[in-house]
């Protein structure tokens, strides 16, 4: 979740697990506690052959993946797993937690896996008078205007939440751990409760968040594209029957593929409004924080897409990305080149690109055009890799949507997709 208006809702600690420690640097006058570090852990080379074994032989760029993901961990994840954003006042976000987790299964490293949720359930759990209310995370932690370190905006964000309870889904059976099941399915409860809501017909849509913030009246919804993870509702539905996550997978693919039409392009935006009573999506305000532009937010639908017609051979999943990156498309071979926003209209709001988004953008193109998803990748993505890390070395979010993006969905051992 990159862009959140503050409310005024707190919430919950569970505690959680022991863990096995990795080795971190401690960020400078970062306030958390270090953990006790292992010297075994220090030099990175040792864990290189454990990550490499994570992913099939056959995985494109597999020693790259696997180096970067070891840069990353010790670059990015404080020794007590706190997940650092270097570039916004080194705050930690639900979203950084649940990437780490998510990339941690994804790779086989239980240890960092374990360290990263300790840390979130310690420290971003909501309470109110010092009670929990429920176990969804606060979305930001930092530093206060007093000087202390805490959470900075209570709210949840879905986006993060959906991610770490996928994580906590895989690792349960990754690595044979029903305390996660059940973390997961404590989280689905609240999920469900707190960040879903029914229209007067009785459809069924995901909020980014709390209803207080994202459905302000009985008739509008403010709502994220790139929060909508049909796989993931696939999974939930596995493993928590007693609600209709399926109803969520309907009610995604219309508001992505309704929503795109607000473009004149067809791509999809960082925020639309919904009138649940006209069932007319609409821009978001001008004056509004929430922007209908395609964006940093938006560049994620392709990649959660992605996953849903590789893990679930879903049609619908396939055609929206052969009709809505059209544009991207066209401008890719006119100019071999994407501006990193690009308004309704398909004009460019700035005079630069992104590497977040060619590595989306790949995801989606290794399945519907794979030349153009091969060019991609030597011509944005291979050069601006050095040394474990994607462009600026304080990129927290380019380096997880670049892994994320590379990362070749089929390389996901089918047993965590689907239960036995």
């Amino acid at each position: 979740m990159r862009y959140l208006p503050k409310v005024a809702v707190l919430l919950c600690p569970i505690g959680l697990y022991a863990c096995v420690l990795v080795v971190n640097p401690k960020t400078p006058n970062d306030p958390t506690p270090v953990a006790n570090v292992s010297s075994s852990n220090v030099n990175s080379s040792e864990k290189m052959p454990v990550f490499l074994a994570a992913l099939p032989q056959s995985t494109s760029n597999r020693e790259l993946l696997a180096e970067s993901w070891d840069s990353y961990r010790r670059k990015f994840i404080q020794g007590d797993g706190r997940v650092i954003d270097y570039e916004a006042s080194d705050h930690s976000t639900s979203e950084g937690q649940a990437y780490a987790m998510l990339r941690a299964v994804l790779i086989d490293d239980p240890e960092t896996f374990a360290l990263t949720l300790k840390w979130a359930e310690s420290n971003l759990m909501r309470q109110q008078n010092g009670k929990p209310t429920d176990s969804l995370w606060a979305w930001k932690w930092g530093q206060k205007q007093d000087g202390s370190w805490g959470i900075i905006d209570s709210t949840f964000a879905s986006d993060g939440d959906i991610d770490a309870i996928t994580a906590l889904i895989f690792a349960a059976r990754r690595w044979n751990r029903p305390e996660y099941m059940e973390l997961a399915k404590i989280k689905l409860q609240d999920l469900w409760k707190l960040s879903s809501i029914s229209s007067p017909d009785g459809k069924r849509y995901l909020l980014p968040g709390p209803t207080s913030a994202f459905a302000p009246n009985e008739s509008t919804l403010y709502l994220n594209p790139s929060y909508l993870a049909p796989y993931a509702f696939r999974i939930f539905a596995q493993v928590d029957p007693a609600r209709d996550w399926l109803s969520l997978v309907e009610s995604s693919y219309q508001v992505l593929e309704n929503s795109a039409q607000l473009s004149t392009v067809g791509l999809p935006s960082d925020w639309v409004a919904l009138n649940v009573k006209t069932k007319q999506f609409q821009t978001t305000p001008n004056s509004s924080a929430l922007k209908s532009l395609y964006g940093f937010d938006a560049y994620r639908v392709w990649w959660r897409l992605s996953l849903d017609a590789v893990w679930f051979n879903s049609p619908q999943a396939q055609q929206y990305l052969e009709k809505f990156t059209q544009h991207l498309q066209n401008l890719w071979t006119q100019q071999s080149y994407l501006p990193a926003r690009i308004d309704l209209q398909g004009k460019a709001l700035v005079d630069y690109d992104a590497t977040s988004q060619y590595a989306m953008f790949y995801t989606a193109m290794r399945l519907i055009k794979p030349t153009l998803a091969q060019e991609i990748l030597q011509k944005k993505l291979l050069p601006q890799y050095k040394q474990g890390i994607w462009g600026e070395h304080s990129a927290y979010y380019t380096q997880n949507l670049a892994w994320l993006g590379l990362l070749p969905p089929e390389s996901m051992p089918k047993q965590l997709i689907k239960a036995n």
